[in-house]
């Protein structure tokens, strides 16, 4: 990825834990790597291919300017994701937030947070087969797409399917969505949890009836085991109804664990 920096940006807050810093403010230096593809800009040598650097760096200044925060790193935070969000093209930002002479009672040059931040590429599983199923994948669906922290959101055709598992219920309504995210694994599935429980979501029977279920699939090609997360879906070789419509959206990506793609695991289930 190509990268645009910026670098020791003067920006003059009210910024830290103390009432005489909030009052009296100070000098903050900002450092930014800005990572995205400059190839069209390059060829085009066209200002609106690109990221316009003067803009980025006077929406650094108002963000920082607009409330105080006591701690450096929810400053961090704020600007990095008021930028992805604004900047489509911007897939990842670095940011360094330098605090000169800290209000310690030691000598000392600066304090700094750096942290990193980036889009990604996330696949979900929805299911209902309670109430009106489509009204509930409907729903799913546009919590996703007016969620600041998704962008470019795909969705397979919905897909009719018998019931897994627990076979005494009605019959499921699926779908398969893509997109891009700036959560971490753990702060989507607590969105997932939050939005089911809005459609009233129980969980009373393993592979139940629902009125909405929401499963990670991929997270990137994370490989990720713990108590609350596994991912890639531990059973998502086993479910056509699954890899069916998932194939729609990402037929050639492939399992980080077992390298078969969406369409392989897909045929290999029809074959059995």
């Amino acid at each position: 990825m190509d990268e645009i920096r910026i670098s020791n940006l003067e920006v003059f807050c009210h910024h830290g834990v103390y009432a005489e810093e909030n009052t009296l403010g100070q000098k903050f230096l900002v450092s930014a790597i800005l990572y995205t593809d400059t190839r069209k800009a390059g060829r085009t040598d066209c200002l609106e291919d690109s990221i316009h650097y003067g803009e980025v760096c006077h929406d650094i200044k108002h963000i920082m300017e607009e409330r105080n925060y006591k701690l450096l790193e929810a400053v961090a935070e704020t600007v990095a994701e008021r930028l992805l969000v604004k900047y489509k093209t911007l897939e990842a930002v670095r940011l360094e937030i330098k605090k000169p002479w800290a209000p310690i009672m030691l000598p000392i040059d600066t304090v700094s947070v750096v942290i990193q931040r980036s889009w990604h590429r996330v696949y979900f599983s929805i299911g209902s087969n309670m109430g009106d199923k489509k009204a509930n994948l409907d729903y799913a669906v546009e919590q996703f797409r007016q969620h600041p922290a998704y962008k470019e959101v795909q969705v397979s055709k919905y897909l009719e399917t018998e019931p897994y598992g627990y076979t005494e219920q009605d019959w499921f309504l699926n779908a398969c969505i893509g997109c891009k995210t700036l959560l971490t694994p753990e702060e989507v599935l607590e969105h997932l949890h939050k939005v089911e429980a809005e459609r009233h979501r129980t969980r009373e029977i393993h592979w139940g009836p629902r009125t909405l279920d929401i499963d990670i699939l991929f997270y990137d090609k994370e490989i990720i085991e713990t108590d609350m997360l596994c991912i890639p879906h531990g059973e998502l070789s086993l479910r056509a109804f699954v890899l069916e419509p998932l194939a729609e959206l990402i037929p050639n990506f492939r399992h980080p664990v077992t390298g078969k793609t969406v369409l392989q695991m897909l045929q290999e289930i029809k074959e059995e």
